[in-house]
């Protein structure tokens, strides 16, 4: 992908939306940023602002979700290669992933304690992706991602734990 054409074309998509769409918001596009946090790196960071900051932050952070997602169609940019891409407003995504963090150490303490699975609520691939990180390094613990579509989401379960069919399966990650 060549950054700087891309960044040109996520510039002249944002103007469009930004100005069609009667909305006060700045972005500043940066090619080769440095990393945003120990998992994600991406080769282009979108970093949005302004008055109407809370219309992107609604329902989580929906609308911001859903332009990241254009950015990538506009650009083909294939499932794949997501992480080259990170939109963000209002350090909503730290955020996010500090909370995913959070949530993936409080419910490895639960497994740990009851010996039962934990199942996240449905989450984006790339949230997913988070969680599995955050947990790679428990050792006496294995992160499976279930469900299709929407509904899919992270399922911790303890190292030694039987899935359905008697086997125990593998450390998976999104």
């Amino acid at each position: 992908m060549d950054k700087v054409a891309a960044a040109n074309r996520i510039n002249e998509f944002l103007q469009a939306v930004v100005n069609l769409g009667g909305l006060h918001i700045k972005y500043r596009i940066v090619v080769d940023p440095p990393p945003l946090n120990d998992w994600e790196n991406p080769e282009i960071f979108v970093d949005l602002s302004g008055p109407d900051s809370g219309l992107l932050l609604d329902r989580g952070g929906e609308l911001l979700r859903a332009l990241e997602l254009l950015a990538f169609e506009i650009l083909r940019v294939p499932p794949g290669e997501h992480e080259k891409l990170a939109f963000d407003c209002k350090n909503q995504r730290s955020l996010r992933f500090q909370e995913l963090r959070t949530s993936a150490s409080v419910a490895a303490e639960k497994v740990r304690r009851t010996g039962t699975p934990f199942h996240f609520s449905p989450m984006s691939s790339r949230e997913r992706r988070m969680v599995h990180l955050a947990l790679r390094d428990e050792a006496d613990l294995r992160t499976e991602s279930d469900g299709e579509g929407r509904d899919r989401c992270v399922v911790l379960y303890p190292a030694d734990y039987k899935s359905e069919g008697g086997k125990t399966a593998r450390r998976t990650g999104d």
